[in-house]
């Protein structure tokens, strides 16, 4: 079966890679443009764009997924299916062209946690399970009719990094399995509105929503930690008798049992561990960051930085 395949990030490449090598033919990948990143501002591309040069597929990076210069030269691959892996929205013009429709791989048991960031709202808020879906894209944002879906455990150590890593594996082998089903004409989607699953939004990350509120209890900031860790990571700020504040990210921590202090309170020895109280006890920083130094453990960080006296977490 001809197959264009829509996808950017890293995430995307493990099913791109799965459906090159597999009988079915990719006729063109859709990617994000090339644009500057980092300090030096240099030109970077996606790492699906990078995949697809290296096994010479052709490349597609409309700026407008509605431009008809690019409608036409999508349309002239004959593709009888779209693949699309954590890719934009797309315009009815594009997902209604292939014949026999085009998926979506998501990283949820959908109609759960519909949206930008499923993974990271997984574990924020303590599931002990997740999992993928394949499903029929139409005009709504994840709603259409699941092809296939694939259960997952969130283990304790699991943090949004780890998780991520997983189901970018599981995630391949789903959508490979959902093309071929659709190419031998078994796959039998089905309405979400069947499933047993109560219906949520992933919304998107932005400051308001990883900033650490350290009257919750330990366990929900743990939640939260693990689930915005390695990025875009939890943060709070310290914040001294002047007034002056100091952005720090949060990477690891652990739940201090037996140990209490007022919400947003630090104890520390100095030399390797740094405690914070919450709501209902404390948690022990194990990796962070602190403005203008790099990430690293509680340790080396004590070793040139220690929090100033009479500060405190807000």
């Amino acid at each position: 079966m001809k197959i264009v395949f829509m996808g950017s990030p890293a995430f995307a490449v493990a099913s791109l890679h799965n459906l090159h090598r597999s009988s079915h033919e990719i006729v063109a990948v859709v990617t994000a443009a090339d644009k500057p990143a980092g300090r030096g501002r240099k030109i970077q591309m996606t790492a699906v764009k990078e995949y697809a040069l290296e096994h010479k597929l052709p490349i597609l990076q409309p700026l407008k997924l509605k431009d008809p210069e690019f409608l036409e030269e999508l349309a002239s691959y004959g593709a009888e299916l779209f693949a699309v892996v954590a890719f934009r929205m797309l315009p009815e013009s594009v997902w209604s062209m292939p014949v026999r429709g085009t998926i979506n791989l998501h990283a949820s048991l959908l109609p759960r946690y519909r949206g930008a960031a499923p993974i990271n709202w997984a574990i924020i808020n303590g599931d002990e399970e997740t999992g993928l879906s394949t499903f029929y894209i139409n005009e709504e944002i994840d709603k259409g009719a699941i092809l296939y879906q694939k259960r997952l455990p969130i283990a304790a150590e699991d943090d949004a990094g780890s998780l991520h890593d997983k189901m970018m594996v599981s995630g391949a082998d789903l959508l490979l399995e959902t093309v071929d089903a659709i190419s031998e004409g078994k796959a039998i989607a089905k309405d979400q509105g069947q499933s047993s699953l109560k219906a949520s939004h992933a919304s998107k990350l932005d400051n308001e929503n990883r900033r650490i509120d350290w009257a919750k209890s330990s366990k929900e900031i743990m939640h939260l930690i693990r689930g915005l860790s390695p990025y875009p990571s939890a943060f709070s700020l310290l914040i001294n008798e002047k007034g002056e504040e100091l952005l720090i990210k949060f990477y690891k921590a652990d739940v201090s049992e037996g140990h209490t202090l007022d919400p947003g309170a630090w104890e520390s020895d100095f030399k390797s561990h740094l405690f914070i109280g919450t709501g209902d006890g404390s948690i022990e920083l194990k990796e962070l960051q602190v403005a203008g130094k790099k990430r690293m453990n509680t340790q080396n960080l004590l070793n040139g930085w220690a929090p100033e006296a009479h500060s405190r977490f807000i």
